[in-house]
């Protein structure tokens, strides 16, 4: 049986006995963890949270003593002990933490703990750190990794469990399960369970669609389950992607919130639960399909990582993903360059005349990445055929792609191209070629989408004629970036001829195709475009370096969108473009000074037909691009802002140095208020006791119209005033009044 993405490593060298008793706290970043692996059961989690300070051993025992609910009510006989994986055995009627079946038998397995390891994160390598000096344990560590190696000797399995606090403030867990019998377990579920407390009565989650990702959606916490489950075999334009319980009416400033997020790019489940005993919970897991998973002997399913984020506000939760990313050795470190993509100026029409005066022009503007998109290979005038044929079109390009390549790069810019390996074009010669490698169920082909069918990556020569033509393409052609699609649902995804489902196995082959490229060709970068934003999750972007956030890049649904995926994901890893003045997917028109201001705060881009720009759009261009160039050092190592609405129709977000002596802040003004289009707004985030000069950032020439009245405090000049961070945070700004659809960037500097 395949695992997930990362190995778990070996274990420590230093264990604790046959079935120890301890405790362990956790802290870091102000969060803290308490967890209950007393009486060699598994561990129980008494505290995820507000940071507690240091604890004894009789601190420990007194706050899991006091964690012990009551005898009372038609409940079992001994107090319900909440796992982290939860067990039914334990009286847990909620969702289990492990389900699955031996031909029917061995569905409730009772774990018993062999062994504990911990590891600190400033530990040397291989070095476990134990407390062996009493009878009860105390592991007592900052950021730090636990395992935990149990066994149920009646149902034949052993389980690992891995639980980590980042240096973050994340919590992360993930589970693998051996089947140590002789004959078949077949795993249904296994599903990660963090407790919430009582005060947390709110869920936040995502909806959304093509072309409108990431839509928020609020509703209480009642008896029962909320549960979000993706069944698209990617991670879905409608994926719950961070799902928060909180305080009622927490915001970005304040209130406390616990989110969890499955870092799995197929199939999942998001849940939160709430018992008649008042029991709380949210968690997830990999959703695994009928079949999918069935352990023969020593076989072993690794589930994926589950984080837990905790912060008081939304903003303290996003940062917490933030910093967890940008610490990680591959995230991007360069300067994000400036990207043209070329598929709203030509689509199909792959004219190297006009894709060469693209070049020219973006060249002058200062792009720094050409992306030629869709159309490129053997037989691709329309979505109807050629995908799969990984070649290089004859007919469109005789000479090869090094015309275009060489002109791109000798005007100083990297070249990207657009592929979709996970899928197959029946009208193609690979699929008359190879019809048996194209998922299907039974003896039908599943209805297509995009006119197209998935290519199963799970059939190692399906996957090994895929890593070839890639890399035959990067090795031929001076290539630096993929943009790389994925434009259609996973439906009957299983394999030829018996049609066993396959979406696991093909979101694991995903996995290892985009790790074997970057191996063989170290510095490739890889764009995550999956219908726009329908692959947005950890699991991804361990393997890319940005994701497009949708294919609908109109100003005013990119606001919400760029919004809320940064409570996952910052600003640097989203692509961010300036789309065409009459936007392709919604006909809505609005002026560059939109369009390029809400761009601005992501990875800056360009997608639009250069060559029917005014004089004066290019010369705006280019000061747009010049101001990105300048400030993409803050809004890409700063920490995300957002201030709480008090008109739902002005917008104030932005970036905040991490030494606070300087910011770039954005009011966005995305409707009309029933009030009169001005008013009060603050800039939280500063340091309350420094002193700083506001003032506005004049990009370009001034839009037609009325466009943005400016405030008194502005000045004749545009020197702005200066105020501490106090006054800022608390008495606020008076707002420029303004035509609704504009953006006003304001630059903040420490006096």
């Amino acid at each position: 049986m395949t695992n997930h993405d990362q190995p778990l490593g070996a274990a420590p060298s230093t264990a604790v006995g046959d079935a120890p008793d301890a405790f362990v706290h956790l802290e870091a970043a102000g969060v803290g963890v308490v967890l209950d692996l007393t009486a060699g059961r598994l561990p129980a989690v008494i505290h995820w949270g507000r940071a507690l300070g240091a604890l004894s051993l009789d601190d420990l025992r007194s706050l899991t003593t006091a964690n012990v609910e009551p005898l009372a009510g038609n409940v079992v006989d001994e107090p319900v002990r909440l796992a982290i994986l939860p067990e039914h055995h334990e009286g847990w009627v909620g969702k289990p933490g492990v389900a699955g079946h031996r031909d029917g038998a061995d569905w409730s397995p009772k774990f018993v703990v062999s062994r504990i390891d911990l590891v600190r994160d400033d530990a040397a390598e291989g070095e476990t750190v134990i407390d062996a000096g009493s009878a009860t344990r105390v592991l007592d560590a900052g950021p730090a990794l636990l395992t935990v190696t149990a066994h149920d000797a009646s149902a034949a399995l052993s389980l690992r469990l891995e639980i980590e606090l980042l240096a973050s403030g994340l919590l992360r867990a993930r589970a693998a399960l051996t089947n140590e019998g002789d004959d078949l377990y077949t795993v249904t579920d296994v599903a990660v369970a963090l407790p919430v407390p009582p005060q947390a009565r709110e869920i936040l989650d995502f909806a959304g669609r093509w072309g409108k990702e990431r839509t928020p959606q609020r509703r209480e916490l009642v008896v029962g389950i909320h549960e979000r489950e993706g069944r698209k075999g990617r991670t879905g334009a409608d994926a719950a992607t961070v799902l928060s319980v909180g305080r009622p009416g927490f915001g970005f400033e304040s209130g406390e919130v616990w989110g969890v997020h499955v870092a799995w790019s197929g199939n999942h489940r998001h849940y939160a639960e709430r018992l008649f005993t008042g029991f709380q919970v949210i968690g997830g897991g990999e959703l695994i399909l009928p079949g999918e998973v069935r352990l023969a002997a020593g076989e072993e399913y690794r589930g994926p990582w589950v984080y837990g984020a905790y912060g008081d506000g939304l903003d303290e939760q996003a940062h917490r993903f933030h910093r967890f990313l940008r610490a990680r050795p591959g995230h991007p470190a360069r300067p994000r360059p400036v990207t043209l993509n070329v598929w709203e100026a030509v689509y199909f029409d792959h004219d190297l005349d006009r894709l060469l005066d693209l070049a020219e022009r973006a060249a002058a503007l200062g792009v720094e990445r050409y992306v030629l998109d869709d159309g490129w290979f053997r037989g691709r005038r329309d979505d109807f055929a050629g995908l799969g044929d990984w070649y290089v079109d004859e007919d469109i390009w005789p000479d090869g792609l090094s015309p275009l390549i060489d002109r791109v790069t000798a005007l100083g810019m990297e070249f990207g191209l657009w592929f979709e390996p996970e899928m197959v074009n029946e009208d193609s010669d690979l699929a008359r070629a190879h019809p048996e490698w194209i998922m299907q169920t039974g003896d039908r082909l599943p209805v297509r989408s995009r006119h197209q069918q998935v290519l199963n990556l799970g059939i190692p020569a399906a996957f090994a004629h895929v890593l070839e033509r890639m890399s035959a393409i990067l090795t031929e052609n001076d290539i630096a970036y993929i943009k790389w699609d994925h434009n259609r649902d996973l439906i009957d995804a299983g394999t030829a001829p018996r049609g066993a489902a396959g979406v696991h196995e093909q979101t694991l082959a995903t996995y290892r195709l985009m790790d074997e490229l970057k191996a063989r060709f170290p510095g490739l970068e890889i764009e995550s475009c999956s219908s726009g934003g329908g692959r947005v999750d950890l699991g991804i972007i361990a393997r890319t370096d940005r994701v497009w956030v949708s294919d609908c890049i109109d100003p005013l649904d990119r606001q919400q969108m760029n919004r809320w995926t940064m409570q996952l994901l910052p600003p640097e890893l989203l692509g961010s473009h300036i789309a065409s003045g009459v936007n392709h997917t919604t006909g809505r028109w609005h002026e560059l000074s939109f369009r390029a201001g809400t761009a601005l705060f992501g990875h800056l881009g360009i997608e639009w037909d250069l060559a029917k720009a005014t004089d004066r759009e290019n010369r705006d261009l280019v000061d747009w691009i010049v101001l990105y160039k300048e400030q993409r050092r803050l809004l890409h190592t700063g920490d995300l802002v957002r201030a709480d609405e008090t008109d739902p129709t002005l917008l104030v977000y932005g970036a905040v140095a991490g030494d606070r002596r300087e910011a770039l802040f954005f009011l966005a003004y995305v409707g009309r208020s029933e009030v009169s289009p001005r008013g009060r707004f603050t800039l939280p985030g500063l340091d309350p006791e420094t002193r700083y000069r506001v003032a506005p950032v004049v990009v370009g020439e001034p839009d037609s119209g009325i466009g943005v009245v400016p405030p008194a405090w502005w000045g004749a000049d545009r020197s702005g005033v200066v105020l501490s961070g106090r006054a800022l945070a608390a008495a606020g700004l008076q707002a420029p009044a303004s035509f609704p659809e504009r953006v006003v960037v304001l630059r903040v500097t420490a006096e």
